[in-house]
């Protein structure tokens, strides 16, 4: 018997230069170790997946092809683990599912309050930057 050298290198698909950011956020967090930030990028894209099946099927047993806040709900509630700790995190549902066509073609303008300075918007961490190519995991602790 042959064995094999698998040499594939596993990245992953969120930008772990954010995800370290958004770990920092906790004030007992000094430093994020490499391997470590590694392991939490790769763990949230597993339970981000996890999650979007379930919502899919919770959608498709409804008979429908647009995945809402309530199938969500639906999947998060039927998986006790998930919860535990993320259904008390999840909105609840302002309006009835079935509100007037109106409500959809005239929606009403959202002014954003202001933020306090030296603050930064949580979606700053999610958009794209310019810079596409993959980023480098250094095995320095910084």
């Amino acid at each position: 018997m042959e064995e094999e050298d698998n040499n594939e290198t596993i990245l992953p698909e969120f930008p772990t230069g954010r995800v370290k950011k958004i770990m920092k956020l906790d004030k007992d967090i000094n430093k994020v170790n490499s391997e470590a930030l590694f392991l939490v990028s790769c763990s949230a894209e597993l339970f981000i997946r996890f999650l979007a099946e379930k919502s899919a099927e919770v959608t498709k047993g409804k008979k429908r092809r647009i995945v809402k806040l309530e199938h969500i709900r639906i999947a998060v509630q039927r998986h006790r683990p998930t919860s535990d700790f993320l259904l008390d995190s999840l909105p609840l549902p302002s309006q009835p599912l079935d509100r007037p066509i109106t409500d959809q073609i005239h929606p009403r303008p959202v002014t954003e309050k202001p933020v306090p300075a030296g603050t930064r918007r949580i979606d700053d961490f999610f958009n794209k930057s310019a810079n596409k190519s993959p980023i480098q995991i250094d095995n320095e602790e910084s």
